[in-house]
């Protein structure tokens, strides 16, 4: 396996320090994550509606719930958070049927409406697929959870921040706006990703529930990056480089204390795009009757990435670029694993 360029390896480091110091007060080193089992387990969708997600919803939780000994009951904090994507748009979003089937199975785990609560990044594309209020009924599916909007900017602490040299942006108007404040100050936010805290700080754990796409600078965008670069501010600075962007991704990945409580991650391919992402084309969408959880987000972005260039290939398409290394980067930090893929695929649907 390649070395890790030196860059990625002296930011990495300074990430894990500036999470460790910043719960010095009752630790005296960040936690080391939890051994989760490696494991894919695969259920068949009969069709796409709630009726259709629930029971298949139960038996990947079963299969997950089994391997490691345990029931997901409510434990020390009592909350559950829920990572959900919409940044794509209308057509591109993780299934409301979906999340609502996770809701359910939580629910009769134990846990409270009130206390499962829903984590996404942008508030007009959150309206648009469904996940707030209708401006115009007022109504929601998800009436009587909370949803935590990143970009509101309320739900990051300045304590808890993934640290890398790369300035957000050098526009002067830019950095006019903010001349009350300091040069220091200015360096240092430029300089740092806020992590969104309720999902590690507030929560027993929580459930990663991305929507596949390609990406021109990270190759895939799935698990990896939904529990990273959407789930942080101040990412965009790393988006034009397809250096950057995955060793921000796999950095950030490995951090102890996210990966702490990120328990797994479930992908359903009900529909999913393989060219021209991550913004939203019909043209080039693709609908599988399929869902996997699994603990590894490696394995799954690599098994996303296999189907992606498969429809590429058909399509006449080149295959995403074997340069872009996000899955490698967090390969090599120890985030998952891509070997044996065929052999780790448990089926729950017997």
């Amino acid at each position: 396996m390649p070395r890790i360029p030196a860059f990625v390896c002296a930011a990495f480091i300074s990430a894990l320090g500036v999470t460790a110091s910043a719960q010095s007060a009752s630790t005296d080193a960040a936690p080391s994550p939890i051994k989760l089992p490696s494991t894919v387990w695969e259920a068949k969708l009969e069709g796409f509606s709630f009726a259709s997600y629930r029971p298949e919803v139960e038996r990947l939780l079963e299969g997950f719930e089994k391997a490691v000994g345990h029931r997901l009951v409510p434990g020390e904090k009592g909350k559950v958070g829920l990572k959900i994507y919409a940044d794509s748009g209308p057509g591109l979003a993780t299934p409301v049927p979906l999340v609502q089937a996770v809701i359910a199975a939580l629910q009769e785990r134990g846990y409270r409406r009130e206390d499962i609560f829903l984590v996404g990044l942008n508030p007009l594309r959150l309206r648009f697929t469904g996940y707030l209020p209708s401006l115009i009924t007022g109504e929601s599916p998800f009436e009587g959870h909370p949803i935590y909007i990143l970009e509101s900017g309320q739900f990051y602490d300045p304590e808890w921040f993934y640290d890398s040299p790369l300035p957000s942006r050098f526009d002067p108007v830019f950095l006019a706006e903010r001349a009350n404040r300091s040069e220091q100050q200015r360096l240092e936010e430029n300089r740092r990703s806020f992590l969104a805290t309720p999902l590690f700080l507030d929560a027993d754990f929580w459930i990663n529930l991305p929507v596949y796409t390609d990406h021109p600078t990270l190759g895939v965008n799935g698990a990896l990056v939904n529990a990273t670069l959407w789930n942080a501010s101040n990412t965009a600075r790393f988006m034009k480089s397809p250096t950057n962007a995955p060793a921000a991704v796999a950095e950030m990945s490995a951090i102890p204390e996210l990966r702490q409580t990120w328990l797994f991650t479930i992908a359903s391919l009900q529909q999913y795009q393989f060219v021209g992402g991550p913004a939203f084309n019909s043209l080039y969408t693709v609908s599988d009757h399929t869902m996997w959880l699994s603990a590894d987000p490696v394995a799954l972005d690599t098994l996303m990435l296999d189907r992606i260039n498969f429809h590429r290939r058909k399509a006449g398409f080149p295959i995403v670029s074997e340069e872009i290394r996000t899955l490698e980067f967090a390969e090599v930090l120890d985030v998952g694993s891509s070997s044996n893929l065929p052999q780790r695929i448990v089926s729950v649907d017997g």
